[in-house]
C-alpha cells in the first residue's frame, strides 16, 4: 500500500517542483493549490521566502496566513500533488477560494490521491484548530467536487461567477473534526502513523 506526507517545501524540492508545474503546461491544465509557484519557476528560494512569510501573514484585505505542502507519495519520494492552506479567511477568501486549494499533477489524477492529499490537508487545519473550512470548485469540475463531497463537503450554494471563474460556482463546508473522525479507517492505510 502507497504512503503520502504533506511535505514542507525546501530547496531539495526544487527540480522536482518546478517539473510539477511545467507538467501542468505540458497537459494545458489549471493549476490550483500551488501558493504561486508557478509565479517563480525561475526565483524558486524567492518562493520559499514568499512561503516563510505567508505563514507569518496577518490577515488584511490583500492577503491572509497559508502554508502549502508537497503532496509526496513515500515510495518514490515523488511530488504527486499539492495542498495550499489559508489559516484564515478575509472577505475576497469568503467570497472565492475559502480555506484551501489543491490539485494533483496530470499523469497522477484518476487514482484517489486527491483524496489523501484533502484528508491530510484536514489534519494541518485540525493542528491550527480551525474547525468548518470553506472549499469552492468549478461545477464542470466533477473530480473536485467529488473530493470534497468524498471528505464530507456540505454544498451550501451554487452561483454564477462572473468576476474570477466565469462559470457556476459550487461552494461547500466541511466540519474537520466530523469529517477526520468519520474518514480516519479510510485514509489511515496511506499515512505514516
Amino acid at each position: 500500500m502507497e504512503k503520502f506526507i504533506l511535505a514542507i517545501p525546501t530547496i531539495e524540492h526544487k527540480d522536482q517542483a518546478i517539473d510539477y508545474i511545467k507538467e501542468h503546461y505540458k497537459y494545458h491544465s489549471n493549476i490550483n493549490g500551488v501558493g504561486g509557484l508557478n509565479r517563480f519557476l525561475n526565483d524558486y528560494t524567492g518562493w520559499l521566502k514568499k512561503l516563510g512569510d505567508d505563514r507569518n501573514q496577518i490577515t488584511n484585505e490583500e492577503r491572509v496566513p497559508a502554508e502549502t505542502f508537497f503532496l509526496t507519495r513515500l515510495s518514490d519520494n515523488k511530488i504527486i500533488g499539492m495542498i495550499n492552506i489559508r489559516l484564515d479567511l478575509n472577505e475576497r477568501q469568503r467570497t472565492s477560494g475559502g480555506h484551501i486549494g489543491y490539485g494533483i499533477r496530470p499523469s497522477e489524477r484518476q487514482k484517489g490521491y486527491n483524496k489523501i492529499n484533502l484528508f491530510l490537508g484536514l489534519l494541518k487545519c485540525q493542528e491550527h484548530g480551525l474547525k468548518m473550512v470553506m472549499l469552492d470548485c468549478e461545477k464542470e469540475n466533477l473530480g473536485s467536487s467529488k473530493t470534497i463531497q468524498a471528505l464530507c463537503g456540505k454544498l451550501e450554494k451554487e452561483y454564477y461567477d462572473g468576476q474570477e471563474h466565469h462559470c457556476i460556482v459550487q461552494k461547500y463546508w466541511i466540519n474537520v473534526d466530523e469529517a477526520i473522525e468519520r474518514k480516519r479507517a479510510e485514509f489511515q492505510q496511506y499515512i505514516l502513523s
